[in-house]
């Protein structure tokens, strides 16, 4: 039987938890650079996409000089939003919306490629660097939605007692920081609208992540990570 949450249904215009963690659960970020590296793919692959006349560079080929774009990475500029994100030392979590239902397959397969590339040649090393291929599934509940993203934000409470300084999308969802291309509006909206009605004694998100009390383990249940 296979993991669960590998096999998966993509439909357009749906929300996803995605994870994945280090082959043997070993670290895939060892240094602050290598989440850096991380984030720096992220922007790279979910910001509008720069001009190609600015990208132009001028190449000699056997005596013959031309103009060219050097290649790009895949671009996944309004085909898929990112939600909300944590990296951990062995494993991250994104929440994502894609726009149409084959994106997350490509954006996670050029992402992966990419980090792997990077780590293999930075440690000198060979083989696999994640576990499997990624998992996914479909969030179809907007108080699972907002639990959700509770649950990533809470993930680095054991390494960092100001979970603003974690390697995730908390500081853009308290206005502490603001990262295009992270679309922190779709949860905030709920809140700031109080259009859940749930939720409506939290007036902000903070309290909400924070001062919940049932923990969002005992809530999501198959909706996280298997170990």
């Amino acid at each position: 039987m296979p993991p669960r949450n590998i096999i998966k249904v993509y439909s357009q215009d749906g929300y996803y938890h995605i994870y994945n963690r280090g082959v043997g659960k070993r670290r895939i970020f060892k240094e602050k650079s290598d989440y850096l590296t991380f984030l720096s793919f992220l922007k790279e692959a979910l910001s509008e996409p720069v001009d190609p006349d600015l990208l132009k560079e001028t190449f000699t080929l056997q005596g013959c000089s031309f103009q060219g774009v050097p290649h790009q990475p895949k671009n996944f500029h309004n085909k898929l939003y990112l939600l909300a994100f944590c990296l951990m030392p062995n494993h991250f979590h994104l929440l994502v919306r894609q726009i149409n239902p084959t994106i997350i397959t490509e954006f996670m397969r050029s992402l992966a490629t990419r980090y792997s590339m990077y780590f293999n040649k930075r440690y000198n090393r060979v083989g696999s660097l994640f576990q499997n291929i990624f998992k996914a599934i479909q969030i179809l509940d907007d108080n699972y939605l907002l639990h959700l993203s509770r649950y990533i934000h809470l993930n680095p409470q054991k390494n960092y007692k100001d979970l603003t300084r974690a390697y995730s999308s908390y500081a853009d969802y308290l206005h502490l920081r603001n990262t295009e291309w992270v679309k922190t509006d779709i949860i905030l909206n709920y809140f700031e609208n109080k259009v859940a009605p749930e939720f409506k004694k939290f007036n902000s998100y903070k309290k909400f992540v924070e001062g919940y009390k049932t923990p969002p383990e005992d809530i999501l249940g198959k909706l996280l990570l298997d170990e």
